[in-house]
């Protein structure tokens, strides 16, 4: 079973390894991994819907060069680095991102997890960009999870989160796989 991962920085271990990275972690575990998915981790570090990361990737970009007809998960994770960017913007490319996957994988689940706050206040651009992405999944059909009102990382950011105050340390990036992990697990067939 095929699983790709769509995100940010958040998903390839900056701050960290790419070892230590969530989606690695998975792969690794023996006990998930032996009941079947191989997750392929697209994600490269400063992208988002919009926003144009390394290697000129954005979550659509890496949509089209990572998910095939094989693909029966595509999870979207991010992103933060959509903030500044215009709702409308946000929205249609979200949209966009979603029906590409779609169309390339017609019965693979997708799960879109929006961005993450470490604070019990998010900036108002933050959760723009979380709804954005929530309207988007939700016209899409996905499955959408918040890790916003989930209160991820929130509680406990002074472990999670590594001294750059943004990337998760390797606590927190099993955390990650923990949380990744629960929402993957019910989707295995």
């Amino acid at each position: 079973m095929q699983v790709v991962i769509i995100g940010d920085s958040l998903s390839t271990g900056r701050g960290t390894s790419p070892g230590d990275a969530w989606p690695n972690l998975i792969n690794n575990n023996h006990q998930f991994s032996d009941v079947g998915p191989e997750l392929v981790n697209a994600a490269q570090n400063g992208s988002g819907y919009v926003s144009v990361g390394e290697h000129g990737a954005t979550f659509g970009s890496q949509v089209a060069a990572a998910v095939t007809a094989q693909t029966q998960v595509v999870v979207f994770f991010g992103s933060e680095n959509d903030m500044g960017f215009a709702a409308a913007d946000v929205r249609r490319a979200a949209a966009d991102a979603f029906a590409s996957a779609r169309a390339k994988a017609p019965q693979a689940a997708l799960v879109v997890v929006g961005p993450p706050s470490y604070s019990d206040f998010p900036e108002p651009e933050r959760l723009e960009v979380r709804d954005q992405d929530q309207a988007a999944a939700l016209q899409a059909g996905a499955q959408f999870v918040d890790p916003i009102a989930d209160r991820w990382i929130m509680d406990h950011a002074d472990e999670l989160i590594g001294p750059d105050g943004d990337h998760p340390s390797g606590p927190g990036q099993r955390y990650l796989q923990t949380k990744m992990e629960q929402l993957l697990r019910p989707l295995i067939r």
